[in-house]
């Protein structure tokens, strides 16, 4: 299926830097980010803890789109969506800028 170009532009994508990191009680698969995209702060909730350290998110910068429709899971709501490739064998690589660039910098 083709999406129209005038849709994707409807995406508000952007680069963020995750600023903090939690374990949700009770999830055996979910963790809150804390967000920062400059200038404005955003939760993230995602099934990540399988996959990544906190070590590995804090202060690095990935992408993740603004403007979805949020939802709760486990009662944290989720304010954004980090982008991450998943090649249906477990593993998931989340997307990064391959070089440096302010946060809050727009995704074309």
């Amino acid at each position: 299926m083709e999406v129209p170009f005038e849709d994707f532009k409807k995406l508000d994508m952007r680069v963020g830097k995750v600023k903090d990191v939690q374990d949700i009680e009770g999830s055996k698969n979910l963790i809150k980010m804390i967000v920062d995209f400059g200038g404005e702060e955003r939760q993230a909730v995602a099934g990540l803890k399988n996959y990544y350290s906190k070590g590995d998110l804090i202060d690095k910068n990935f992408i993740f789109i603004l403007n979805l429709e949020r939802k709760k899971f486990m009662g944290e709501e989720s304010q954004c969506m980090i982008l991450a490739a998943d090649d249906g064998n477990e593993n998931i690589v989340l997307l990064q800028p391959e070089k440096e660039i302010g946060i809050g910098s727009k995704i074309r």
